[in-house]
């Protein structure tokens, strides 16, 4: 596919969407029941299809997974193009051919990479869930972007599956649509191979679905989903998934022991048996997967490839660490300039309260854009309500786990993405009823919300088409709903589709320019080094460029030059230096 590259000059969609909300906040007021008529009567379909309710999370399910692919003409398959997009489909690579891991290349200080850990084995740093959903799409559809469209297709039915214990049942419905619009087609979640936002919110609303379900009736259906959510969570970003089931465990431990309606303890212990069995078999998988990888079973993914690399600590208790022996000055650049900044600045008692207002503003951007923030000026009833109470009370579980990180991006609040919407819908339902001076206000304005977040949908399918301002990696963080231009990587996957096209294997050797942006990294490479067409390689001195030569004698040799306008690939003639 050729896309445009024209410029984005045209409005952001967040300036749009501002706008739009603007209209409805003064339309609501000026003009309260305007369209009620044809509200009602949409209103009264979409009750329906809510009364079923298995009927309604398999229509979001799909709903998800439709749209996303009738998108594809102007919203096409996302090229990699973030550090953890290429770590990701290492794993994805390795696990699809069957392996848990790589051995150490021998001409690993080469083909360094970051978040890719070299020793003890060539692997990705990080836990290995997203993995196994990309390593699945690309054994079933041939393409791994398709396991994390199956798996984010269920992250919107699951979510609307939660609902359903919580809310009543067209609430439920609506707020899976929501997760369509906001989540499912267009975020960061859906349109990058990163983050494992979609496999752990669904894990978090399997959890969070099954808990009010068991403990009214106590099935072993509800345990087993349960366990199922817990699992995902465990191996997909097990942090995150303990500051949701930390606060569940005390629900049900005082469920157990207090509840009036608790069940025996022979019959609690058969509904529960294989559940846990579940939950213990995915942690003792997980300890096989970290000997594997890690050559122990009680090291974790991350601490290896930090402990190599890193030199910002993850926790703000913690001291920086010395700075390791870089090989290569891009990779020390994204340490200190990626990292290293913003540990530095969050460490100190002045940076500490504006970089963790920052962390709020990311999340509230990314989780309610512009409009969807309007519900929220029913807050303070929503914390009344005895229906939300459990809910809310996992707030500051949340909070007080993510405040002593130093670092915050929307997919770690993931496991609580459920949450989010629970509480959001409760405030829409506050605001639909909300009548100031006796008009329909509330209700004007709720029906206005829904309906700009579907404009909305339609504007992101059609932004790029029409040249509107999409942030294209690295301008941006991908803190937006609706991510970034399907441009983001377009330069390194338009180089090495050409490499392939050459006959015989090639050995690309990246010279980057000073001042090089240490995010936009081309030195990836795949889990079977010895048979795959190109191999990427740092350029070195003359004695490491002239060894790597030497080792893959076998191979054209080409010098790629990403920072040239637009990229320049020419024969390696000589070492550089």
């Amino acid at each position: 596919m050729v896309l445009s590259q024209a410029p984005a000059n045209g409005p952001s969609l967040a300036l749009i969407e501002g706008g739009l909300t603007v209209l409805a906040l003064a339309a609501s007021f000026g003009l309260p029941g305007f369209g009620s008529l044809w509200f009602s009567r949409i209103e009264r379909v979409f009750n329906q299809l809510a009364r079923r309710k298995s009927l309604s999370v398999a229509v979001i399910g799909v709903a998800a997974f439709v749209l996303r692919l009738a998108a594809l003409p102007f919203c096409p398959i996302p090229f990699p193009f973030v550090t953890d997009d290429f770590s990701f489909l290492l794993a994805a690579d390795t696990f699809a051919s069957g392996k848990l891991t790589n051995p150490s290349p021998a001409m690993w200080v080469n083909l360094e990479s970051i978040h890719v850990t070299m020793k003890p084995t060539y692997m990705t740093m990080y836990f290995p869930g997203q993995g196994l959903v990309l390593a699945a799409g690309k054994v079933l559809t041939g393409h791994p972007w398709c396991g994390i469209l199956v798996v984010t297709a269920l992250m919107c039915a699951a979510i609307c599956w939660m609902l359903q214990a919580w809310l009543p049942p067209s609430w439920a419905l609506l707020g899976g649509l929501l997760a369509v619009l906001r989540l499912g087609l267009f975020s960061y979640w859906i349109n990058t191979y990163f983050g494992a936002g979609s496999i752990v919110a669904l894990g978090g609303a399997l959890v969070l679905g099954a808990l009010p379900r068991f403990i009214k009736h106590a099935r072993f259906r509800d345990a087993l989903i349960m366990a199922v959510g817990v699992a995902l969570l465990g191996i997909s970003r097990p942090y995150d998934g303990l500051l949701l089931c930390l606060p569940v465990a005390v629900y049900l431990g005082r469920w157990i022991f207090r509840g009036k309606n608790r069940p025996s303890p022979g019959l609690l212990l058969r509904r529960t048996a294989l559940p846990l069995a579940l939950i213990m078999a995915a942690g003792a998988w997980m300890a096989y997967y970290d000997y594997r990888v890690f050559g122990n079973p009680l090291t974790l993914p991350y601490s290896v490839n930090r402990a190599q690399y890193a030199i910002a600590p993850y926790f703000i208790w913690q001291s920086k660490r010395p700075e390791p022996n870089y090989q290569h000055n891009v990779i020390r650049e994204f340490y200190y300039q990626d990292e290293l900044n913003n540990f530095n600045a969050i460490h100190s008692l002045s940076g500490f309260i504006p970089e963790t207002l920052l962390k709020v503003v990311r999340a509230f951007v990314f989780y309610a854009g512009i409009s969807l923030l309007i519900p929220l000026i029913m807050v303070r009833r929503v914390l009344l309500d005895r229906r939300l109470r459990f809910l809310i009370l996992c707030l500051p579980v949340l909070i007080a786990g993510q405040l002593i990180e130093v670092f915050l991006l929307p997919h770690y609040l993931a496991a609580y993405t459920a949450v989010f919407y629970a509480i959001g819908l409760q405030a829409m339902r506050h605001l639909r009823l909300w009548k100031p001076g006796g008009h329909p206000v509330g209700l004007t304005l709720q029906r206005s919300i829904v309906t700009i977040c579907v404009l909305m949908a339609a504007l992101r399918v059609v932004a790029e088409p029409l040249h509107f301002a999409l942030p294209r990696w690295p301008t941006t963080e991908a803190a937006e709903w609706f991510g970034f231009s399907s441009l983001s990587g377009i330069e390194r996957a338009t180089t090495e589709a050409a490499l392939k096209q050459i006959p015989g294997k090639q050995l690309a050797i990246v010279r980057y320019a000073p001042g090089h942006n240490p995010q936009v990294e081309w030195v990836y490479n795949a889990a079977d080094l010895d048979n795959a067409k190109i191999i990427w390689a740092w350029e070195m001195d003359n004695a490491a460029n002239q060894n790597l030569i030497h080792y893959y004698r076998d191979r054209t040799v080409w010098l790629v030059e990403p920072d040239i306008t637009p990229a320049k690939v020419t024969p390696y003639a000589s070492p550089a230096r």
